[in-house]
């Protein structure tokens, strides 16, 4: 699970068939006080974000970059030989996402057509995750 914003507008890729595939990175940010110091330090982490289909056509419609998402997915790492070299690259196939923010909202409040759901619906679903978590056994 991650909460981040998007660091650049998504890319998409259209297959045969009908299938399309999108890629964004989003960014998480990471807050604390150097103890010697007593510095604010903000550490930020890029993740590649993978979408298939139905979600990857939502996401081009309704996010860009700078918007903030919470998604849900799988880590995979896949690998290739470029030129002689192995290369790595690790990515959230997100499985399911909720648009928190977006530019599209922002502009235009009053238009119920710029969200799949309105932003108090996104604040409940969003708590309500949180309260579930505690109620892990584990």
């Amino acid at each position: 699970m991650l909460i981040g914003h998007l660091g650049d507008e998504v890319k998409m890729h259209y297959f045969e068939g009908g299938n399309c595939i999108g890629r964004f990175p989003v960014a998480t940010n990471e807050s604390f006080t150097n103890r010697q110091t007593g510095e604010k330090v903000t550490t930020t982490e890029w993740h590649n974000v993978v979408v298939r289909n139905k979600l990857a056509e939502l996401c081009e419609k309704f996010l860009s970059k700078g918007d903030r998402v919470f998604i849900e997915g799988k880590i995979k790492t896949r690998q290739w030989e470029q030129e002689g070299v192995k290369r790595y690259t690790t990515e959230v196939h997100a499985l399911e996402m909720t648009f928190l923010t977006t530019k599209k909202d922002l502009n235009n409040p009053s238009s119920s057509e710029t969200s799949p759901e309105t932003n108090e619906n996104k604040s409940t679903e969003i708590n309500s995750l949180k309260d579930t978590a505690d109620d892990v056994p584990f």
